[in-house]
Protein backbone atom coordinates (compact mmCIF):
# COMPACT_ATOMS: atom_id res chain seq x y z
CA UNK A 1 0.00 0.00 0.00
CA UNK A 2 0.91 3.29 -0.79
CA UNK A 3 1.25 6.21 2.00
CA UNK A 4 -0.04 9.70 1.24
CA UNK A 5 0.18 12.21 3.51
CA UNK A 6 -3.02 14.28 4.26
CA UNK A 7 -1.77 17.80 5.40
CA UNK A 8 -0.40 20.69 3.48
CA UNK A 9 2.10 21.23 6.78
CA UNK A 10 5.89 20.86 5.02
CA UNK A 11 7.78 20.70 8.25
CA UNK A 12 5.53 17.23 9.00
CA UNK A 13 5.80 16.38 5.24
CA UNK A 14 9.92 16.69 5.02
CA UNK A 15 10.29 14.28 8.50
CA UNK A 16 8.10 11.53 7.34
CA UNK A 17 9.73 11.98 3.74
CA UNK A 18 13.43 11.87 5.08
CA UNK A 19 12.44 8.34 6.14
CA UNK A 20 10.69 7.12 3.21
CA UNK A 21 7.52 7.18 4.25
CA UNK A 22 5.69 9.54 1.69
CA UNK A 23 4.61 7.99 -1.66
CA UNK A 24 2.54 11.75 -2.52
CA UNK A 25 0.75 14.22 -0.23
CA UNK A 26 -2.67 14.90 -0.50
CA UNK A 27 -4.58 18.76 0.48
CA UNK A 28 -7.86 20.48 0.63
CA UNK A 29 -9.04 23.90 1.43
CA UNK A 30 -9.16 23.25 4.59
CA UNK A 31 -5.78 22.12 5.14
CA UNK A 32 -4.27 25.08 3.27
CA UNK A 33 -6.39 27.17 5.55
CA UNK A 34 -4.67 25.80 8.58
CA UNK A 35 -1.63 25.63 7.06
CA UNK A 36 -1.92 29.71 6.78
CA UNK A 37 0.04 29.68 3.52
CA UNK A 38 -0.68 30.58 -0.05
CA UNK A 39 -2.28 27.46 -2.12
CA UNK A 40 0.02 28.26 -5.10
CA UNK A 41 3.31 28.88 -3.10
CA UNK A 42 2.81 25.80 -0.79
CA UNK A 43 1.80 23.69 -3.38
CA UNK A 44 4.89 24.65 -4.96
CA UNK A 45 6.89 23.89 -2.23
CA UNK A 46 5.29 20.36 -1.79
CA UNK A 47 6.19 19.15 -5.29
CA UNK A 48 9.60 20.05 -5.07
CA UNK A 49 9.40 18.02 -1.75
CA UNK A 50 7.98 15.03 -2.80
CA UNK A 51 8.37 12.42 -6.06
CA UNK A 52 4.44 11.45 -5.62
CA UNK A 53 1.25 13.16 -6.87
CA UNK A 54 0.40 15.46 -4.80
CA UNK A 55 -3.29 16.55 -4.68
CA UNK A 56 -4.32 20.10 -4.89
CA UNK A 57 -8.29 20.65 -5.37
CA UNK A 58 -10.22 23.04 -7.24
CA UNK A 59 -13.10 25.52 -5.60
CA UNK A 60 -14.84 26.13 -8.73
CA UNK A 61 -17.87 23.84 -8.30
CA UNK A 62 -19.18 24.57 -12.71
CA UNK A 63 -17.43 22.77 -14.91
CA UNK A 64 -15.66 25.15 -16.73
CA UNK A 65 -14.04 26.73 -13.97
CA UNK A 66 -13.08 23.77 -12.26
CA UNK A 67 -11.01 23.19 -15.83
CA UNK A 68 -9.68 26.30 -15.78
CA UNK A 69 -8.45 26.05 -11.96
CA UNK A 70 -7.42 22.81 -12.96
CA UNK A 71 -5.07 23.61 -15.49
CA UNK A 72 -3.53 26.60 -13.04
CA UNK A 73 -2.94 23.68 -10.44
CA UNK A 74 -1.33 21.66 -13.13
CA UNK A 75 1.26 24.32 -14.42
CA UNK A 76 2.72 24.22 -10.78
CA UNK A 77 4.43 21.38 -11.18
CA UNK A 78 4.48 17.72 -13.51
CA UNK A 79 3.40 15.70 -10.31
CA UNK A 80 0.10 17.84 -9.72
CA UNK A 81 -2.78 15.76 -9.13
CA UNK A 82 -5.72 17.91 -9.76
CA UNK A 83 -8.50 17.13 -7.06
CA UNK A 84 -12.42 17.49 -8.08
CA UNK A 85 -15.67 17.01 -6.57
CA UNK A 86 -18.08 13.96 -7.15
CA UNK A 87 -20.52 16.01 -8.71
CA UNK A 88 -21.64 15.72 -12.15
CA UNK A 89 -19.50 18.89 -13.12
CA UNK A 90 -16.71 17.66 -11.36
CA UNK A 91 -17.27 14.44 -13.46
CA UNK A 92 -16.66 16.36 -16.65
CA UNK A 93 -14.00 18.44 -15.50
CA UNK A 94 -12.45 14.99 -14.93
CA UNK A 95 -12.80 13.77 -17.79
CA UNK A 96 -11.57 16.75 -19.80
CA UNK A 97 -8.34 17.18 -17.53
CA UNK A 98 -7.88 13.82 -17.92
CA UNK A 99 -7.61 13.81 -21.50
CA UNK A 100 -5.29 16.63 -21.56
CA UNK A 101 -2.87 15.08 -19.59
CA UNK A 102 -3.41 15.63 -16.26
CA UNK A 103 -3.65 13.20 -13.27
CA UNK A 104 -7.10 13.98 -11.45
CA UNK A 105 -7.97 12.69 -8.18
CA UNK A 106 -12.15 12.53 -7.82
CA UNK A 107 -13.04 13.35 -4.27
CA UNK A 108 -15.80 13.17 -1.38
CA UNK A 109 -17.15 10.02 -2.89
CA UNK A 110 -19.35 8.10 -0.81
CA UNK A 111 -21.12 5.27 -3.21
CA UNK A 112 -19.63 2.81 -5.07
CA UNK A 113 -21.80 3.73 -7.83
CA UNK A 114 -20.55 6.92 -7.81
CA UNK A 115 -17.06 5.36 -7.74
CA UNK A 116 -17.88 3.48 -10.94
CA UNK A 117 -18.72 6.91 -12.87
CA UNK A 118 -15.47 8.26 -11.61
CA UNK A 119 -13.44 5.32 -12.97
CA UNK A 120 -15.40 5.86 -16.29
CA UNK A 121 -14.42 9.25 -16.69
CA UNK A 122 -11.12 8.50 -16.60
CA UNK A 123 -10.25 9.43 -12.90
CA UNK A 124 -6.44 8.44 -11.93
CA UNK A 125 -7.48 8.36 -8.21
CA UNK A 126 -10.81 7.67 -6.01
CA UNK A 127 -11.09 9.25 -3.01
CA UNK A 128 -13.99 7.20 -0.72
CA UNK A 129 -14.04 9.06 2.46
CA UNK A 130 -14.12 6.05 5.80
CA UNK A 131 -14.51 8.62 8.55
CA UNK A 132 -17.06 10.36 7.45
CA UNK A 133 -19.07 7.18 6.41
CA UNK A 134 -18.14 6.01 10.31
CA UNK A 135 -19.74 9.42 11.62
CA UNK A 136 -23.31 8.83 10.24
CA UNK A 137 -23.13 5.16 11.16
CA UNK A 138 -22.47 3.52 7.99
CA UNK A 139 -19.16 1.12 7.37
CA UNK A 140 -16.62 3.05 5.47
CA UNK A 141 -15.01 -0.31 5.09
CA UNK A 142 -17.59 -1.64 3.20
CA UNK A 143 -17.70 1.23 0.37
CA UNK A 144 -13.60 0.13 0.14
CA UNK A 145 -14.38 -3.42 -0.70
CA UNK A 146 -17.49 -2.57 -2.68
CA UNK A 147 -15.04 -0.61 -4.95
CA UNK A 148 -12.42 -2.80 -4.99
CA UNK A 149 -14.45 -5.66 -6.11
CA UNK A 150 -16.16 -3.33 -8.92
CA UNK A 151 -12.47 -2.14 -10.28
CA UNK A 152 -11.21 -5.59 -10.37
CA UNK A 153 -14.46 -7.15 -12.28
CA UNK A 154 -14.00 -4.50 -15.35
CA UNK A 155 -10.04 -3.99 -14.89
CA UNK A 156 -10.47 -0.41 -14.18
CA UNK A 157 -6.93 1.27 -13.34
CA UNK A 158 -8.21 4.31 -11.12
CA UNK A 159 -6.35 3.53 -7.92
CA UNK A 160 -8.42 3.21 -4.79
CA UNK A 161 -7.23 6.26 -2.13
CA UNK A 162 -8.60 5.65 0.95
CA UNK A 163 -9.35 8.67 2.60
CA UNK A 164 -11.00 10.24 5.94
CA UNK A 165 -8.69 8.38 7.91
CA UNK A 166 -8.83 8.88 11.27
CA UNK A 167 -6.78 5.88 13.20
CA UNK A 168 -4.10 3.12 12.52
CA UNK A 169 -7.38 0.15 12.64
CA UNK A 170 -8.61 2.16 9.33
CA UNK A 171 -5.23 1.47 7.74
CA UNK A 172 -5.28 -1.50 8.48
CA UNK A 173 -8.54 -2.89 7.10
CA UNK A 174 -7.80 -0.73 4.09
CA UNK A 175 -4.81 -2.56 3.15
CA UNK A 176 -6.33 -5.99 3.80
CA UNK A 177 -9.09 -5.13 1.36
CA UNK A 178 -6.90 -4.29 -0.96
CA UNK A 179 -6.87 -0.06 -1.18
CA UNK A 180 -4.25 1.00 -3.70
CA UNK A 181 -3.12 4.25 -1.31
CA UNK A 182 -3.86 5.45 2.12
CA UNK A 183 -3.98 9.30 2.57
CA UNK A 184 -3.66 9.76 6.54
CA UNK A 185 -2.69 12.69 8.78
CA UNK A 186 0.93 12.72 9.61
CA UNK A 187 -0.21 12.04 13.63
CA UNK A 188 -1.90 8.47 12.39
CA UNK A 189 0.82 7.79 10.43
CA UNK A 190 3.47 7.95 13.17
CA UNK A 191 0.66 5.99 15.83
CA UNK A 192 1.04 2.91 13.42
CA UNK A 193 4.81 2.40 14.96
CA UNK A 194 3.10 2.08 18.09
CA UNK A 195 2.48 -0.92 20.10
CA UNK A 196 2.53 -1.42 24.02
CA UNK A 197 4.37 -4.64 23.88
CA UNK A 198 7.12 -3.47 21.81
CA UNK A 199 7.20 0.03 24.69
CA UNK A 200 7.23 -2.91 27.27
CA UNK A 201 9.78 -5.54 25.66
CA UNK A 202 12.42 -2.47 25.29
CA UNK A 203 11.49 -0.92 28.61
CA UNK A 204 12.82 -4.74 30.08
CA UNK A 205 16.03 -4.93 27.57
CA UNK A 206 16.70 -1.22 28.65
CA UNK A 207 16.55 -2.14 32.60
CA UNK A 208 18.93 -5.71 31.85
CA UNK A 209 21.22 -3.99 29.92
CA UNK A 210 21.95 -1.23 32.74
CA UNK A 211 22.86 -4.20 34.87
CA UNK A 212 25.50 -5.14 33.00
CA UNK A 213 27.30 -2.56 33.39
CA UNK A 214 28.21 -2.03 29.86
CA UNK A 215 28.52 0.68 26.62
CA UNK A 216 28.52 0.13 23.49
CA UNK A 217 29.90 3.55 22.81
Amino acid sequence: MKFFVDTADTDAIAELNDLGMVDGVTTNPSLILKAGRDILEVTKEICEMVAGPVSAEVVATEADAMIAEGRKLARIAPNIAVKVPLTWDGLKACKTLTDEGSMVNVTLCFSANQALLAAKAGATFISPFIGRLDDINLDGMELIADIRTIYDNYDFQTEILAASIRSPNHVLDAARIGADVATVPPGVLKKLADHPLTEKGLETFLSDWAKTGQKIL
